[in-house]
C-alpha cells in the first residue's frame, strides 16, 4: 500500500493551497503599493510565453503563404493597412475641426491643430475575466509606452494604458464599466461624461438634463478636460435618449466608435503635455496703487 502524501498533497489540500495563495496575493496587491512593481515585472516574465502561445499560429499563417504566390500581395496588404491607420488617424479630426471652424468661424487666426506624435502596436492578448475589458498590446516601456497613454485604433478613441512593463502594455478600454472620460457634443459642444457599462456595443452618457439638445446620431468626441485625452477625437455616437417625465436627467446610451471587439492594430499617441497657466498671471500684484476716488463734497 501507498503511502497517502507520497507524491505531495491530495487535490483538495492542493486547492486548499491555491486558495490560500491567491487570497494572500490579492490582499497584499490591495494593501501594498509596491505590488505594482511586482506585476509589471511578472508581466515581463510573462510576455514571451505569450509570444509563445501565438507562435505556432503565426508560423502556420506563414507557411503556408509562403507556399502559395498571394505571399508578396499579402505582405503589400499589411503595408497598405499601416498606411490606412495612419491615415485614418489624421482623418478623424476631420469632423471635429469642421464643426470647430463653423462655431468660431469669425477667428480666422486662429492656430492650427498639429500632428500628433504616435506608435503603431498589435493585439497580443485579450483580458479573460467576463466583468473587465482590457487587452494587452505589443509595446512597453522599451518603446516609449506609459501609464495613461491614449490608445486608437482606425475608427476613434479604444481607451488608454493602465500598466506598463518592459515588452508589452495593459490596455483599459472604453467599455470597462470602471472607465469614464470627459466628452463634448460635436455639433452644439455640449460638454458630458461618458461609461463605459461592461459591453462592446454600449456607453453611458451621466447626467444629462431632461431639457439638453442631445439627440439620436449625435458625434460625441473627447473634450481635451483633464488633460489625458487630446481634444477632437471620435469616442461615441448617441444611439438613445429617453426623457422621463418628473426626472430631471435624462437617459441616454451611446455605442462607441471604436471596433472594440475586431481591431488588431492601434496607435499608441504621445500627446503634449497640458499647458500650466497658473503662474502666467498673479492673483494680486503689490505693484498696483490703488487710486482713491475724488471727495464729492465741496462742490465740482
Amino acid at each position: 500500500m501507498k503511502p497517502l502524501f507520497s507524491h505531495g498533497p491530495v487535490p483538495g489540500y492542493r486547492m486548499l493551497l491555491c486558495a490560500i495563495a491567491a487570497f494572500a496575493l490579492m490582499f497584499a496587491e490591495d494593501r501594498f503599493s509596491s505590488m505594482e512593481g511586482v506585476r509589471a515585472q511578472l508581466s515581463t516574465i510573462v510576455a514571451p510565453i505569450q509570444w509563445a502561445v501565438s507562435m505556432p499560429s503565426d508560423v502556420l499563417t506563414w507557411a503556408s503563404l509562403s507556399l502559395s504566390d498571394q505571399r508578396q500581395l499579402v505582405e503589400e496588404n499589411g503595408r497598405l493597412r499601416e498606411q490606412l491607420l495612419t491615415l485614418s488617424h489624421r482623418v478623424q479630426r476631420m469632423a471635429s475641426l469642421t464643426a470647430e471652424n463653423v462655431r468660431l468661424r469669425e477667428l480666422l487666426g486662429a492656430a492650427r491643430h498639429a500632428d500628433m506624435p504616435y506608435i503603431t502596436a498589435q493585439l497580443l492578448a485579450l483580458d479573460s475575466d467576463p466583468f473587465t475589458q482590457q487587452m494587452v498590446v505589443d509595446r512597453g516601456r522599451r518603446d516609449g509606452a506609459y501609464v495613461g497613454q491614449p490608445v486608437l485604433d482606425a475608427s476613434g478613441l479604444v481607451g488608454q494604458v493602465t500598466a506598463v512593463s518592459a515588452y508589452s502594455s495593459r490596455v483599459l478600454m472604453l467599455a470597462d464599466a470602471s472607465h469614464a472620460l470627459p466628452v463634448q457634443v460635436n455639433r452644439n459642444g455640449l460638454r458630458f461624461i461618458v461609461q463605459g457599462s461592461g459591453r462592446f456595443d454600449a456607453m453611458h452618457v451621466l447626467h444629462v438634463p431632461d431639457t439638453a439638445d442631445i439627440r439620436e446620431g449625435d458625434l460625441l468626441v473627447t473634450s481635451g478636460l483633464a488633460g489625458r485625452f487630446p481634444a477632437g477625437y471620435p469616442v461615441a455616437t448617441v444611439t438613445r435618449v429617453e426623457h422621463d417625465p418628473g426626472e430631471p436627467f435624462a437617459q441616454v446610451t451611446a455605442e462607441p466608435v471604436a471596433q472594440l471587439e475586431r481591431s488588431r492594430h492601434f496607435l499608441l499617441l504621445f500627446p503634449p503635455p497640458p499647458i500650466d497657466t497658473s503662474d502666467d498671471l498673479p492673483l494680486w500684484d503689490d505693484s498696483f496703487e490703488l487710486i482713491e476716488p475724488p471727495s464729492l463734497e465741496g462742490g465740482a
